[in-house]
């Protein structure tokens, strides 16, 4: 009989607990993963952080940027200024795990032409990545919290335009979509299901 430690048997216990939703696969050469989580706890280069025009973090994935990361990248922000719709900026991370935030703003929801918009806040990101030589980026559900933005319409355009992107040569070695809860997990995976359109 093999018997297990109540220390090893605790961390089985902690694993299967921590074990989230995740589908991985390679595109040319990157791979590309859904995972079901928080974003801020990822231990990569850079995360993406969906923000406003003013840089300001609020709710969300950016008030908890801003909670956990500490004061620094609202500083980093605010020297910034702000960036248009469908453009991103690159910060320090503060205390968070990882090298840089990467600031997206994605459409409202109402303001017109939304998906080209948000294929170009998802297009900014990476680009940005490249140029600072990140190797792996974490990116979020963009402007379907607060600006409005459907979770389908998201995963469609996000994905397509990381495939896109991709198709084009890249140093990214991993990209993230990092989807905070089981719903938006599910919709994005049947999405990748479907195909790249």
């Amino acid at each position: 009989m093999i018997s297990v430690s109540w220390k090893a048997r605790r961390g089985l216990q902690m694993a299967k607990k921590t074990q989230k939703n995740l589908v991985s696969i390679q595109l040319n050469g990157t791979r590309l993963e859904l995972l079901e989580g928080d974003i801020t706890e990822l231990v990569l280069d850079a995360i993406v952080n969906p923000a406003n025009e003013k840089l300001e973090l609020g709710t969300g994935v950016a008030g908890a940027i801003r909670e956990k990361g500490g004061p620094s990248i609202q500083k980093e922000c605010d020297r910034i200024g702000g960036t248009a719709v469908g453009t991103a900026v690159i910060t320090g991370a503060g205390e968070l795990p990882i090298k840089h935030v990467l600031h997206a703003v994605g459409p409202r929801m109402g303001e017109g032409d939304e998906d080209r918009k948000l294929a170009s806040a998802v297009r900014a990101s990476l680009a940005l990545a490249d140029r600072h030589g990140l190797k792996s980026i974490a990116i979020p559900a963009i402007s379907t919290g607060n600006f409005g933005f459907p979770v389908n319409r998201c995963a469609r355009v996000t994905l397509t335009e990381i495939h896109r992107y991709l198709q084009g040569g890249t140093k990214l070695e991993r990209v993230v979509v990092c989807l905070f809860d089981k719903e938006t997990f599910t919709i994005f995976r049947n999405e990748l299901r479907r195909g790249f359109r």
